[in-house]
């Protein structure tokens, strides 16, 4: 982690010198923080600290408080030298032998830190309606929050991941009449969906029921002959008739949706029903709840929060004149339940469309007497899905791609990594062509044969191979004993990599030094992401990765030179490997051996 230990250099270099009077009016007080950049020339060095901030408190011009600050500067581990207002670091040649002992020795740990301090985290997400396939959107967050889950455990935090099923309402009896509908189509009866768009909305026409309705009537055909018997009028269905269909619906749905997002490599610990609310009265609590706290009120025959107070832009219903709850006491129940099984950090992924949402709930944390500073909201944009260079339309009340076709066209590593790769406040274009092509422009593919290459490169090391010249058999440059022993963390010696820098090549130099230096560079940035909840960046450095490996082994002979050479050489490209798999474990996408 030399970025850090640049960063607390730094800190208490300028704060000596300014408890020195050294840097004129500076006090500890505007030291603030220095930034660890790479500088735009790489003969500067590796790493570079702009002290320019620092002049309008210190008076002083930039390229003097430089010289003064790196006069208080220890770190035998790096040449220092000054370029107007920065301070540039190049790394020794050791220090960057010592990254790859410290990965070859951590191996799957590497990059694994503790800034979470177990705190018990719930991360909620997906959460789709079970009334019809999940689409696209869904796709994003059930890959951006596994992903998330993974990164957080990885950074010390104690992750527990649910999904909230929203069961209840009138989107689920909405499905139980358009269930009803495609039944009466099976068995012969004329029915129809409303042609007035605004009764449709009411209703869900997707062709996906038609096969649910075919499941209903393979377990249930006596049960629905009985049923349209005793409606006089099937195309009135009875709230009764409705109930059962809409049962049959969301659970049928939701157990297409649970199969799918396991194949996609999202598992959940708990599924939690927003129906078990209302049958296990656990409403109630919240309610009264929030009139102990006094923020509860009547008006014009309905209870109103008062989450004004709290800095929402007007207050809420949450029972209606009619006595029946609103959508927003269901999720303020759901929170305060969250909050009582004892989790210290809350985490939601939404879509951008509840950004008006957002302050209602952390209002009824406050008033239920939690500090809304624990609730995160994640709001993620949408995604287009451009197919053959035109952008295809997504919607559950019409003809639409789902998800399940899209993991089917392009596959869960390909869904996977595409959805991730994008931060998640931006909208992201998923390319399905681009996705399933075995293309260097493909980011997934680029980057898999990356870990597929290390892995091929440590195969022939240890396999026999034909003599060009002669078509004989040869021996094994390595026997796996070696190669095991070479790698071994209990035994592994820094000496052995002595040879990997000492070239006169510059450009094998250069592609070899500049690969140790993101493989170093993993540590700061899984904390980096596990602090900006941005699974989007450990992509973005896999693709970076992948590239300095692929421009390493242009310009390197990794096999066929010197003895120590190869040992040395076939180091980098075990951590190399390890880095790799370490990274795609935690965007949950596979490290393939061969391609």
């Amino acid at each position: 982690m030399i970025r850090e230990e640049i960063a607390k250099i730094i800190t208490e270099a300028v704060n000596k010198a300014a408890e020195n009077g050294d840097l004129g009016g500076l006090s500890l007080e505007n030291t603030g923080s220095m930034v660890i950049e790479k500088p735009k020339n790489p003969e500067f060095g590796d790493f570079a600290v702009n002290v320019s901030p620092l002049a309008r408190y210190a008076k002083m011009p930039p390229p003097k408080i430089a010289e003064t600050v790196a006069k208080y500067i220890s770190a035998d581990y790096a040449e220092i030298n000054i370029v107007a207002g920065f301070i540039n670091f190049k790394i020794k040649n050791n220090r960057l032998y010592e990254c790859i002992k410290e990965i070859i020795v951590k191996n799957s740990d590497f990059g694994r830190n503790n800034i979470g301090n177990s705190e018990k985290t719930m991360i909620e997400y997906v959460s789709a309606n079970p009334t019809g396939p999940l689409h696209i959107g869904h796709g994003r967050w059930a890959a951006f929050g596994s992903s998330l889950c993974e990164l957080l455990k990885f950074s010390g935090y104690d992750v527990y991941q649910e999904f909230y099923i929203n069961d209840a309402g009138k989107q689920i009896k909405n499905l139980g009449k358009s269930l009803w509908i495609r039944i009466l189509q099976e068995i012969g009866i004329n029915a129809a969906f409303p042609e007035d768009e605004k009764e449709l909305k009411n209703y869900y026409p997707g062709d996906y029921l038609i096969q649910t309705a075919k499941e209903y009537l393979k377990e249930n055909t006596d049960s629905a002959k009985q049923l349209f018997a005793q409606n006089p009028d099937p195309l009135s269905p009875s709230q009764e008739l409705v109930n059962e269909m809409s049962d049959f619906g969301k659970k049928l749905i939701l157990e297409q949706q649970k199969i799918l997002l396991n194949r996609l490599r999202v598992n959940f610990d708990n599924w939690f029903s927003e129906t078990s609310l209302h049958e296990n009265n656990e409403i109630n609590p919240a309610i009264k709840k929030l009139e102990d706290s006094g923020k509860v009120y009547e008006k014009e025959g309905a209870t109103w929060f008062k989450s004004s107070d709290y800095g929402d832009d007007q207050d809420r219903v949450i029972i209606k004149q009619n006595g029946d709850y609103t959508y927003l006491t269901a999720d303020i129940a759901y929170h305060y339940e969250k909050i009582r099984r004892g989790f210290e950090r809350l985490i939601n992924i939404w879509g951008a469309d509840h950004h008006g949402y957002v302050a209602r709930i952390k209002a009824s944390i406050d008033a239920l007497g939690k500090d809304s500073s624990c609730l995160e909201v994640l709001l993620g944009q949408l995604v287009n899905l451009i197919i053959s260079g035109a952008q295809v339309r997504m919607g559950k009340r019409r003809k639409m791609v789902t998800l399940e076709e899209l993991v089917d066209d392009v596959g869960v590593d390909g869904t996977r990594y595409w959805m991730i790769m994008r931060d998640i406040n931006t909208t992201l274009d998923f390319d399905v062509d681009l996705a399933k092509s075995s293309s260097d422009e493909n980011p997934v593919y680029y980057s898999q044969y990356a870990h597929a290459r290390s892995c091929s490169i440590l195969r022939t090391a240890a396999s026999e191979r034909p003599d060009r010249e002669t078509g004989n058999v040869l021996t094994a440059l390595f026997s796996r004993q070696e190669l095991d022993e070479l790698f071994c963390p209990k035994t592994f010696k820094i000496s052995q990599l002595t040879p990997l820098l000492k070239t006169d090549e510059p450009r094998e130099f250069d592609s070899t030094r500049a690969l140790v230096l993101k493989l170093e560079s993993f540590d700061d940035l899984v904390i980096s992401a596990a602090k900006s909840r941005a699974p989007y960046m450990i992509a973005r450095y896999i693709l970076d990765l992948a590239k300095d490996f692929h421009h390493f082994y242009t310009f390197t002979r990794v096999l066929n030179a010197d003895t120590d050479v190869m040992k040395a050489r076939l180091t980098l490209v075990q951590a190399t490997k390890q880095v790799l798999s370490n990274a795609f474990m935690i965007l949950g996408v596979s490290a393939p051996e061969k391609m």
